[in-house]
């Protein structure tokens, strides 16, 4: 019965997905510029200079929309960055005009990005064999702009660096939020949300932190440029990992490296917003790559380190040590080698906590934002909605968090089981695909949901996907950096409230970056097709992750 029911609900899944691509395929041929394109014999690589230079453009406008004062898309706050910055602490007020052209700059720019990186990603796919020393040129060229900007779309950034200035000073940032800095010039950026919130990272990364802030002479400026400058080398520490995950497994690397280092999520949130994210990813996706190579241990080892940044990167050595043994080996052979994995895994954890001198309290704190409830997170929207539907129904004594605390719990459960069962069929399902599959279920089914959460599993997936997960790739690539996105609320309202001419301005540059033509080289971004087809008749579907 159960399997009938799981085979229906699979069925179900692929007609409703396979549909949902129909229709984007059939949206981009009849009204993009795609459309314009009949599809020929692929002509090589010479073209990438073209989406190269797009996506540059695409990033330079969004730095553009981020640094205008009063900008929507980062803290307005004087002395925390190098330009775009209010010169003094009063202002006369918002410039309507100024804040909508900043606005139309940032969503022009992100309009933009994912076009250029949907369309290369789909040519790598169809075309394998791209040179990767090519990508990892875009890579630099793409990331230059938002090395330089200041922290766009979230400020936790500023987080880490009071977190950093309290591990200097031994103020235990597990028991104390930023706010206990007092009147520090750290605690000015800090989101109030988390001004109180004691820290669930690991002893390695405070660590890192403290030691940063340290080497910073606590100026906050120069704390956060560390934690950046930290961040882009876990990335390419990231990269190199997908790459040779990809090799290990007989993948296409140039698509694996674009899929992850090349990724929007990427390269805004981890690159531009520093989140310790990226050195969870570099950490877990190097060890994943030295576990195919055979090294076991120094894999465990870099794993374990991972963990110690943030807790989701433990699944690995779940998956690693079921994986780590030898057919024929004895009972005792493997307990053996088992116990030497643990042993190996453990060593970091003790190591960093003695050196932090905080102790484990990082393990309590894995929860603790769990006070935010975002709507974007399919566990708390669940029990959120419930209890709206409750309150309707005229059930005043339902409480929300009541509610919550249950679906939250069972997301977890759902996430711990499913994990469960791929580690123990890793083998059939192969440990790379089920590892990364893993991650995304603690991402999607955590108490809060952050576009940056989705690189845990997408840095492992970019190698070893299957089949529509390269959809879902792309769905939460492309969505992930609009999620919760600042400035749109400004947009509309500043759109209805400003001069005509400026708005009719806005909307032609939105829809000109909508539609505008990127070149021919887009034709080998699906397979040849003669003439455009109805969704209703295209039954195979060739868009949008095939």
């Amino acid at each position: 019965m159960a399997r009938r029911v799981a085979a229906g609900v699979r069925e179900l899944y692929e007609r409703i997905v396979a549909g949902l691509e129909r229709v984007i395929s059939y949206a981009e041929r009849r009204y993009t510029p795609l459309g314009r394109f009949t599809p020929g014999a692929f002509q090589g690589w010479d073209f990438l200079w073209q989406p190269a230079v797009g996506g540059f453009l695409a990033f330079c406008l969004i730095v553009a929309g981020g640094s205008f004062p009063d900008s929507p898309f980062k803290l307005d706050l004087a002395g925390i960055w190098f330009f775009g910055e209010p010169r003094h602490l009063v202002t006369t007020g918002v410039n309507e005009t100024m804040l909508i052209v900043s606005v139309v700059l940032g969503y022009a720019g992100l309009v933009l990005l994912m076009r250029v990186w949907l369309r290369l990603v789909e040519v790598l796919q169809l075309h394998p064999g791209a040179p990767v020393t090519s990508l990892w040129r875009i890579f630099a060229l793409w990331a230059t702009p938002m090395a330089l900007a200041a922290p766009f779309f979230s400020r936790d950034v500023f987080s880490y660096a009071a977190q950093g200035e309290m591990t200097s000073y031994h103020l235990n940032p597990y028991v104390l939020g930023p706010f206990a800095l007092g009147s520090s010039p750290f605690v000015n950026p800090v989101d109030p949300l988390w001004g109180n919130a004691p820290a669930p990272y690991g002893p390695f990364f405070l660590s890192l932190d403290g030691a940063i802030d340290r080497l910073a002479r606590h100026n906050e400026m120069a704390t956060v440029i560390g934690l950046r400058l930290v961040e882009i080398g876990a990335v390419v520490l990231m990269g190199w990992g997908v790459a040779a995950i990809a090799q290990s497994l007989g993948r296409d690397r140039a698509e694996a490296v674009a899929l992850a280092l090349l990724n929007p999520v990427t390269l805004i949130t981890l690159v531009n917003g520093a989140h310790n994210d990226a050195l969870m990813a570099g950490l877990l996706v190097a060890g994943v790559a030295l576990a195919l190579r055979q090294r076991p241990l120094l894999a465990l080892t870099l794993i374990a380190f991972a963990g110690a940044v943030k807790a989701p990167a433990l699944i690995g050595i779940a998956f690693v040590g079921w994986t780590w043994w030898r057919a024929g080996e004895t009972r005792r052979e493997r307990h053996r080698r088992l116990a030497l994995g643990g042993l190996v895994s453990l060593a970091p954890f003790v190591l960093w906590t003695y050196v932090a001198g905080f102790g484990w309290g990082w393990i309590g704190n894995l929860l603790s934002n769990g006070a935010v409830q975002s709507w974007a997170a399919p566990v708390t929207a669940l029990g959120l909605g419930e209890a709206k539907i409750g309150h309707a129904l005229g059930w005043t004594s339902l409480s929300s968090s009541v509610l919550l605390s249950v679906t939250r719990s069972l997301g977890l459960l759902v996430a711990v089981g499913i994990t469960m069962g791929l580690v123990v069929n890793s083998r059939r399902w192969g440990w790379v695909h089920a590892l990364g599959v893993s991650l995304l279920l603690f991402a999607v089914l955590g108490p809060v949901v952050q576009p940056w959460y989705f690189i845990w599993g997408i840095s492992v997936l970019a190698a070893s996907y299957r089949g529509r997960q390269h959809f879902w790739i792309l769905v939460m690539s492309v969505t992930g950096p609009f999620a919760g996105l600042p400035g749109g609320r400004e947009l509309l309202s500043g759109l209805l409230q400003t001069n005509p001419l400026v708005t009719a301005a806005a909307v032609a540059a939105l829809g000109l970056v909508l539609l505008v033509p990127m070149g021919s080289w887009t034709q080998w971004s699906w397979p040849e097709v003669t003439t455009p087809v109805s969704p209703l008749d295209d039954p195979q579907g060739v868009g949008l992750g095939r």
